[in-house]
C-alpha cells in the first residue's frame, strides 16, 4: 500500500510510513467488537508463537536502503517472509489464513519485481497526480512487470488516498476479522506442534499422540490388574 502523501514526500522521507489507514481499520473493527459485545480483554487469553519473527517483519519493512532496487526489494521480501511464518505458526487463529493470502500475493508481486509496482493511473484515480516513487519500497509500475495486477492497482479516493494491492485488502481484512473475532471470544486455544528438531524432549508442554496415551492407559490398567490379583 502507499498513500499519496508518502509518494509525494518520499525524496524528503524514504521511510514515511502511512499508518492511518491501518489505524482506520484497527479502530473500526474494534468499535465492532464492541458493538457485537465483545471486550478488548479477551485479547489477554490469545497465545502467540514466534512473535518475534513479526516484530523482525514489521522492522525490517521500516528499513531504509540508499536506492531502490533488488537489495531493496529483498528486504522487503524477507519481511514478507517473516511476517508469512508467523502466521503460518498461528494459523488456528481467526482469520489467519486471510492475512497469510494477502502477505502471500504481496510476497509473490514484490519479489521478482524487485519492489511492489505502483500504477499510476491508480495514483490518478485517488485523487493525486503522477509521481516519481522514491521510498525502496515501491516502484512505478513498467510494461515488464511480473504479476503486475497484484501490484498496488486498487484506488481509494480521498479523503483516504492511498493505492493498495489485492494482498493489502486480504490481509486487512483478515487483521479486522480476527479482531472482531478475538473480542467475541470466537477463537480456540492456539496449539502449536512440537519441531522435530525436539522430538526428543520430554517436558510437560510435549503434545502426546493417541497411540501413546491408549499405550499408557494399557500399561496402568495391566498394573491394576496385577496388583489386584486377576
Amino acid at each position: 500500500m502507499i498513500s499519496l502523501d508518502s509518494a509525494a514526500k518520499a525524496m524528503e522521507n524514504p521511510s514515511h510510513v502511512p499508518m492511518s489507514f491501518v489505524v482506520l481499520i484497527l479502530l473500526g473493527a474494534i468499535g465492532t467488537g464492541l458493538l457485537l459485545g465483545g471486550s478488548l480483554r479477551t485479547f489477554e487469553r490469545v497465545r502467540l508463537h514466534w512473535w518475534g519473527a513479526a516484530l523482525l517483519g514489521l522492522a525490517a519493512q521500516g528499513i531504509t536502503l540508499p536506492r531502490a532496487g533488488w537489495l531493496a526489494g529483498g528486504v522487503v521480501a524477507a519481511s514478507y517472509a517473516c511476517l508469512l511464518g508467523f502466521v503460518a505458526v498461528n494459523r488456528r487463529l481467526p482469520a489467519a489464513f486471510l492475512m497469510g493470502a494477502g502477505l502471500a500475493l504481496n510476497l509473490a508481486v514484490t519479489l521478482p519485481n524487485g519492489g511492489m509496482p505502483v500504477s499510476q493511473a491508480a495514483i490518478r484515480i485517488a485523487g493525486g497526480h503522477d509521481v516519481t516513487v522514491a521510498d525502496r519500497r515501491h516502484q512505478i509500475a513498467r510494461p515488464g512487470d511480473v504479476l503486475a495486477p497484484l501490484g498496488d492497482t486498487i484506488p481509494l479516493p480521498k479523503p483516504i488516498g492511498v493505492v493498495v494491492s489485492p494482498g493489502d485488502l486480504l490481509l486487512y481484512a483478515g487483521i479486522a476479522w480476527f479482531v472482531v473475532a478475538v473480542m467475541c471470544g470466537r477463537f480456540g486455544e492456539n496449539h502449536r506442534a512440537p519441531s522435530r528438531w525436539f522430538q526428543m524432549y520430554r517436558g510437560k508442554h510435549e503434545v502426546v499422540s493417541r497411540g501413546a496415551r491408549r499405550q499408557t492407559r494399557e500399561r496402568e490398567v495391566a498394573g491394576a490388574s496385577w496388583g489386584t490379583g486377576q
